[in-house]
């Protein structure tokens, strides 16, 4: 590893972001290279609270929340590229995805694996692509456009 942000445990994610259960979608950062690339994991459990009613008897992890992971992801990585940002408790707000594709289910029993990287910086607006991952199958994969901000700016 090359600093203490290469890998974060799942209350080291917690402190990344505002989102808790049942809508926080990362467990685990595998790798960070800050302004660069992240790989998290979600690992996707029966008792998740949404397979009661997506789908009874044939669960399907829904494709908004898989979105939701990748961007929570992106968020991360932004948060950690910009510590003065994350320390002065500054937010990040969704502006767009584009090129959203969902290409095999996501069920219980997986490990999502979210890989981001930055397309493209301009100021506080970042571009990335997302990749979700099940097995050895990518399961979705959007353009996220996201808006970093500090607190003054609210």
């Amino acid at each position: 590893m090359k600093n203490e942000l290469d890998r974060l445990d799942p209350r080291q994610v917690a402190n990344f972001l505002p989102h808790r259960y049942p809508f926080l979608l990362v467990d685990r950062v595998e790798q960070l290279e800050a302004m660069k690339r992240i790989v998290a994991t979600k690992n996707v459990s029966w008792n998740e609270p949404y397979f009661t009613g997506h789908f009874p008897g044939d669960p399907v992890m829904p494709g908004v929340l898989q979105i939701e992971a990748l961007a929570q992801t992106a968020a991360i990585l932004g948060f950690a590229s910009q510590p003065e940002l994350h320390e002065q408790g500054g937010s990040v707000l969704l502006m767009g995805l584009d090129k959203v594709r969902f290409r095999r289910k996501v069920v219980p029993g997986d490990v999502l694996r979210l890989d981001v990287e930055v397309e493209q910086q301009r100021g506080n607006t970042w571009r990335v692509r997302g990749i979700a991952t099940a097995g050895e199958e990518r399961a979705a994969e959007a353009i996220i456009l996201a808006a970093f901000q500090s607190p003054e700016a609210g």
